[in-house]
């Protein structure tokens, strides 16, 4: 009877911890890229292929590409009116706009003070916030003006993600998840609990651990489980509540069915 009471007792718990968001599949269909950057509402993809961005819409699909540059680092197409696309190897980025025309060069070896840039987001208006390596910095920085308009304290950390809407920025650490606001000042710091990427979705977070994602509410303080079928996640991302995962030469959509 004293070992039952005991079960009775944990039971509450045991099912908190096994709480899970459930998915439905909506589609799969088949694609090939190097990498998708982003699907906007309209089923608009930006995805890079061979070094090149491109922008596939119903009726046409754009391409851009800068052989001089080198290999994409990375691309961001949050603000599709200016993508951003990052160069590391050469310390630059491009800003393109809604056409894939380039409309502004940003040659950190050119411009002082000198930035040694390891990770890139976008921000709002004419900002993007830039992680500088020399100074171990999270930086908002004008490209229009060259100036810092905000910079957080020194992070002592490897860094491995950073993503950002217009209002706040998130940065993925080994050991920590940071949050700032546009100020640059620190809205949040929680501990890392193994996760190595994540997204970003009207302020709420999807966790990458192993072959596992993870939500995490913009009001919570833990990451709740997704529920998914076995399969290989090379990328996600999520648009409204419509979460998206690439493997294998096919894009499947997910429903994310959360309370």
């Amino acid at each position: 009877m004293k070992h039952l009471f005991f079960l009775f007792f944990l039971f509450p718990f045991f099912v908190f911890a096994q709480k899970s968001i459930d998915t439905a599949l909506l589609k799969t269909t088949e694609f090939t890229s190097d990498k998708i950057i982003a699907i906007d509402n309209f089923g608009t993809v930006f995805y890079l292929q061979e070094n090149t961005i491109y922008r596939k819409t119903t009726s046409e699909t754009l391409s851009y590409n800068n052989l001089q540059l080198g290999e994409v680092t990375s691309a961001n197409a949050f603000n599709p009116l200016k993508i951003n696309l990052f160069y590391h190897d050469f310390n630059t980025i491009i800003i393109l706009d809604n056409r894939l025309a380039e409309i502004f060069r940003i040659d950190f070896n050119r411009i002082l003070p000198y930035k040694n840039v390891t990770h890139v987001s976008a921000g709002f208006d004419n900002t993007l916030w830039l992680f500088n390596q020399d100074n171990q910095q999270l930086e908002l920085y004008n490209y229009k003006n060259n100036t810092t308009q905000a910079r957080s304290l020194p992070i002592q950390n490897k860094i491995l993600d950073l993503v950002s809407n217009y209002n706040n920025v998130w940065l993925l650490t080994e050991d920590y998840i940071y949050e700032y606001n546009y100020f640059g000042n620190l809205v949040s710091k929680t501990k890392n609990q193994g996760y190595s990427e994540l997204i970003e979705n009207n302020g709420n977070l999807i966790l990458k651990k192993q072959n596992a994602l993870y939500y995490q509410g913009k009001n919570d303080n833990e990451a709740t489980l997704i529920t998914l079928p076995n399969l290989l996640i090379n990328q996600f991302f999520v648009t409204n509540e419509t979460l998206y995962i690439y493997q294998n030469q096919k894009l499947q959509q997910f429903q994310l069915k959360i309370n």
